[in-house]
């Protein structure tokens, strides 16, 4: 299991319990997230003051993700809940407990991992404050009577349906319905003939020009002096903005779901490969906040460019700015926008190159110089190749056999995998060289990409 230091360390909310679901370790973004500091040893399950399902409905520390993962034995992925802070703050989160098990396989306690969601949660209450409000002034309103022939018709409804209100009264509200939407109408004036009020839902309706509308549609019944049902009020909003708004939240929401995803296999893999190949507690922590630390460097790059990728030099000189060595490291190729997962593991190879060429290599040495080259091999068959060297000049002889470690796994097997291509490390006399070949559609970003962000 990770030291605890490095999980106090870490910016996620990160928490430990046993085999009962006693809560054995938090650490303080934990903490940060509940409001709330639990007692070790004491408290089960879950560190929140107090639990809430998605829905709102109060849920027991033992209906929580942590608890299931425990009590039914095995994993549980993005489950998810809504801490509530003393202070009536409601967090929603996802969690992500992970069984811990001795030698023999069996169950000691588990780890847990949560992810603040008030993004996301927000945006979904944008959307649902947006269908609530639709007895505003701006939307329009209509009243029909008992058989459905308009009887009032305001501006916003002349400035949706197309309609003036003396080509739209004394017609039938028929005209703004689509024919494959017409048995509604039979429903709500059997309902609003009942008494009831019908519920604001979402459904579509005609322009006077043809065009179709996605509307936000509430109704209810309309009395005279005695109390007896003459017609409908309509309340209708356009929500062609907001179904655009919820696709690209939906969108966004997809590719944010799939980054941090990505991002927690990448740590996790980090902290398991650098355990393997460091020898003490001290080491480990260091070398693990060094490459969290780089990859937070690439994450920083892909932020600024909203996602859409980044350069090859921009990535390279993001992980060497550390080392001030900018003037004695060239880089030569074509432009090429690097798509956000190759900017990630590129990101992660370039860090343990400078890392290593700054300790033993070239960069290490004075006079000692960084060569960075890439090319683009066009394919007739479309198999285009992407090829990368780093070489170093003027440096020590370098020992391979004692250099071999957690960098050499980045460089030979997880950054090329992660690109779908093959990596070759080499030592020759004057220094480390490092060359990757990998399909250019798993490097550079397609246009397509960039119109969709």
């Amino acid at each position: 299991m990770p030291s605890v230091d490095l999980m106090q360390a870490l910016p996620v909310a990160v928490y430990t319990t046993d085999k009962q679901g006693r809560i054995t370790f938090f650490n303080e973004a934990a903490a940060d997230l509940w409001g709330h500091r639990p007692v070790i040893g004491r408290d089960q399950w879950c560190g929140s003051w107090k639990l809430r399902h998605l829905d709102g409905r109060a849920m027991a520390h033992g209906e929580c993700p942590m608890a299931v993962a425990l009590l039914e034995e095995r994993d549980v992925r993005w489950g998810q809940a809504i801490a509530e802070r003393p202070d009536g703050q409601l967090i929603p989160f996802s969690a992500h407990p992970v069984l811990l098990r001795d030698e023999a396989g069996d169950v000691v306690g588990a780890i847990n991992t949560l992810l603040d969601l008030r993004t996301q949660t927000m945006a979904d209450e944008a959307r649902i404050r947006l269908a609530a409000i639709v007895e505003s002034t701006m939307d329009a309103i209509v009243s029909k009577d008992i058989n459905g022939i308009i009887t009032s018709w305001n501006d916003a409804a002349e400035h949706l349906f197309g309609y003036t209100p003396a080509e739209a009264i004394g017609r039938p509200v028929t005209i703004l319905i689509p024919p494959g939407h017409l048995e509604e109408e039979a429903s709500i004036i059997s309902r609003i003939r009942a008494g009831e009020r019908v519920p604001t839902y979402e459904t579509i309706r005609l322009r006077k020009d043809g065009a179709l509308i996605p509307v936000s549609l509430s109704v209810s019944p309309i009395r005279d002096g005695i109390g007896r049902i003459i017609g409908a009020s309509k309340i209708a909003r356009d929500i062609s903005s907001s179904k655009e708004s919820e696709r690209r939240i939906r969108l966004l929401m997809r590719e944010v779901n799939h980054r941090v995803k990505n991002q927690y296999s990448v740590i996790i893999s980090m902290i398991r490969e650098t355990s393997k190949l460091t020898s003490t507690p001290e080491a480990f922590l260091g070398q693990v906040r060094e490459r969290i630390t780089a990859l937070s460097e690439s994450h920083d790059l892909l932020v600024n460019a909203e996602w859409r990728g980044a350069t090859v030099d921009e990535l390279v000189q993001a992980q060497l700015k550390a080392f001030a060595v900018q003037s004695r490291v060239s880089m030569t190729g074509p432009a090429v926008i690097l798509q956000p997962n190759a900017v990630q593991y590129l990101g992660i190879a370039f860090h343990e190159l400078a890392t290593n060429s700054a300790k033993y290599g070239a960069l290490s040495h004075h006079g000692g110089q960084v060569e960075i080259e890439w090319d683009v091999t066009i394919a007739a068959d479309g198999a285009d190749t992407f090829r990368l060297i780093w070489r170093e000049l003027g440096g020590p002889t370098v020992d391979a056999i004692a250099r071999r470690g957690f960098g050499t796994v980045v460089l030979k097997r997880v950054a090329p995998q992660a690109l779908s291509g093959t990596g070759w490390l080499e030592f020759d006399r004057q220094g480390v060289v490092w060359t990757l070949e990998a399909p250019l559609r798993a490097v550079e970003i397609s246009l397509a990409d960039i119109a969709v962000g």
